[in-house]
C-alpha cells in the first residue's frame, strides 16, 4: 500500500510540474547558457520539498478553507500568469531568439539564486498546485502514508528539475537555436494563458 501512495505521488507531482511554466521555462533558460545550472535546479528542488511538505502537513487545506486566501491566490496567479504569456508571445513576435536567452545570464551566484527564488515563490500558481492541491490529496491519506505521498511528489520535482536543468546544458547546442526558442516561447504563452483563463474562470464561479 505505501508503494502505491507513494507511485500516486509521484504521478500527480509529475503532472503538475511537467507543465511548462515560469519555473521551468527558467530552469531551461539557464541550462542553455549553462549559468549557475545546479544552483538553479538545487534551488527548484529545495522549494518544491518545502511547498509539498507544508501542504500535505496541513497549509493546502487551511489555504483551500479560506475564501480570501482562495481569492488572493486565483486572482494573483491568473494576473501573474497573464503577464508572463504576454511577454513570452511579445519575445517570440518581436525577436529571432528568446530575449532572456540572448541576454547577460546573471553573474554572480547570488544573482542566479534571487532569479530562481522570485520565479518560484512569486507566482501564487505555484501555491494552488503544489499546496493547496498536492496538500489536499495528500491530506486525504491516513497519516501513516503521507509521508510516502509526499516522498513521491518531491521525487518527481528532483527527477524533472534535474533531467530539466542539466538536459538543457547537454542540448543547449539544439535548444538555441531561433525556431527552437520560437516555439517554446509559443509554448509557453500558450499554455499561461490558458492557466489564466482557467483561473478566472474559477474566480468567477466561486463569486
Amino acid at each position: 500500500m505505501t508503494t502505491q501512495v507513494f507511485l500516486s505521488g509521484l504521478g500527480l507531482g509529475a503532472s503538475l510540474i511537467m507543465a511548462i511554466g515560469a519555473q521551468n521555462a527558467h530552469v531551461l533558460r539557464m541550462g542553455v547558457q549553462r549559468s549557475h545550472v545546479a544552483l538553479t535546479v538545487a534551488a527548484c528542488i529545495l522549494v518544491d520539498i518545502a511547498l509539498i511538505g507544508a501542504g500535505v502537513a496541513g497549509a493546502g487545506a487551511l489555504i483551500e478553507g479560506s475564501p480570501v486566501l482562495m481569492a488572493v491566490a486565483r486572482w494573483g496567479g491568473a494576473a501573474f500568469l497573464l503577464w508572463y504569456g504576454l511577454r513570452s508571445w511579445r519575445s517570440m513576435l518581436a525577436t529571432s531568439r528568446l530575449d532572456i536567452a540572448c541576454a547577460a545570464a546573471p553573474r554572480t551566484a547570488t544573482a542566479a539564486l534571487a532569479s530562481v527564488l522570485a520565479l518560484s515563490l512569486l507566482n501564487p500558481h505555484v501555491y494552488l498546485d503544489t499546496v493547496v492541491l498536492l496538500g489536499s490529496i495528500g491530506g486525504r491519506y491516513p497519516e501513516a502514508e503521507r509521508t510516502a505521498f509526499s516522498a513521491g511528489a518531491m521525487t518527481a520535482s528532483l527527477l524533472w528539475f534535474s533531467v530539466l536543468g542539466f538536459g538543457a546544458a547537454r542540448f543547449a547546442g539544439v535548444l538555441a537555436r531561433p525556431a527552437a526558442w520560437k516555439c517554446i516561447e509559443g509554448l509557453t504563452g500558450a499554455v499561461m494563458l490558458a492557466l489564466a483563463a482557467s483561473l478566472v474562470a474559477d474566480g468567477v464561479a466561486a463569486l
